[in-house]
Parts: C-alpha cells; structure tokens; sequence
C-alpha cells in the first residue's frame, strides 16, 4: 500500500473508459464540498508540456535535464528522465503540495484504493476488480451484475464522492482552512477582500 498522510483515491480503467472524465469532475465535487485537492495523472506515452517554440523547450534542447517555469499564475518543473526510471507512484506523491484529498488519474495496478472506470467504447473489456482487491467501486456507463464491489453510473458524482468519503475514511478541510486563514487570520471563515 502507498503511504501517505493524506487521504488518496484513484481513479482507473483502460483508454477510453473515461478516466479523466471522472477524475475532473470529481476534483470539482471535492473542490465544491470545500477541500484542497491536487492530482496526478499518469501518462503511458511521451507528452509535451513545451513545444519548440518556448524558451523553456530550448533550455530543455539545449542540454538542462530540469527546467523550473514560474509565472504569475503558476508554475511548473520539467524534468527530463533521459536513462532514468519512471518514478513511481509513491515518489510522485512525496513532490506533492499538502492537501486534503489527492486524485490520481491511471497508475491502473497502484497499491491505492481505486474506482474503476468502464465504457462500452474501451480499448479493454478486461475487468481490473475481478483481480485487484483496491478496486473498492466501480463506475459505469451500463449495468454491471454480479460484481463484488458497488456500481454506479458515471454520473452520479455525489454519490461516488460519498462512497470514497465513506470508505477511505473522512476528508478534512486542514488544508483548505489554514489557506483560508492565511487570507484573514481573525476571521478564517472570511477571506481578505
């Protein structure tokens, strides 16, 4: 099991189950309900987060294994693996901010507890609860008999959002709170205007 002092519900399923679908609109739940939420969203190909054209893809072709790009609104470190290992799962978690609930998109065989996603339209109807025991729900655009664990509809965000409340024990607002009180320290309840 990955070990975490914040809470950690993952989010999987094979392409184009609707994974990030699910995990997006439940990040919004969860942001709505007053949490501080951050994510992480495995890739199993290449991505680009800087085209040719940045400066930070030149600093990157010219040789620098790990560009920090800071802006007014947000900021972001690329590194560059080259020979290295994917990091995983647990490496990634220790980078992340504090927060009160942590999101994590794919890492479909994580040591997590987990909601599968399934879609007619998915490359795999190969089901990941009938193996894996962290598979705690399931989320579906069609009915699912027989399974072990409960099964909702993709839509029923609420509902899922309950049930990972439910089973991964209760979110605290810590996180959420001390940035409120960091706006207005006499009164947290009120940010600063």
């Amino acid at each position: 099991m990955v070990h975490t002092t914040t809470p950690v519900i993952g989010v999987s399923g094979w392409k184009k189950s609707g994974k990030t679908t699910l995990a997006v609109r439940l990040i919004e739940e969860f942001t709505k309900r007053g949490h501080h939420v951050v994510s992480v969203k495995h890739a199993h190909h290449e991505f680009q987060v800087d085209d040719a054209q940045t400066d930070s893809a030149r600093h990157r072709t010219a040789g620098s294994k790990e560009i920090c790009i800071v802006g007014g609104k947000r900021w972001a470190i690329i590194h560059q693996l080259d020979h290295e290992p994917e990091p995983n799962l647990e490496e990634v978690l220790a980078w992340m901010s504090p927060a009160d609930l942590i999101v994590v998109e794919g890492y479909k065989f994580a040591a997590i507890p987990k909601i599968e996603v399934r879609a007619q339209i998915a490359f795999s109807k190969d089901k990941l609860a009938a193996d894996d025991p962290l598979v705690i729900a399931i989320a579906s655009d069609r009915d699912e008999p027989g399974e072990r664990v409960p099964v909702f509809s993709r839509d029923d965000i609420g509902e899922i959002a309950n049930f990972i409340v439910e089973k991964i024990g209760p979110i605290g607002r810590r996180v959420a709170r001390a940035r409120l009180a960091a706006c207005d320290p006499v009164r947290p309840d009120k940010p600063r205007a």
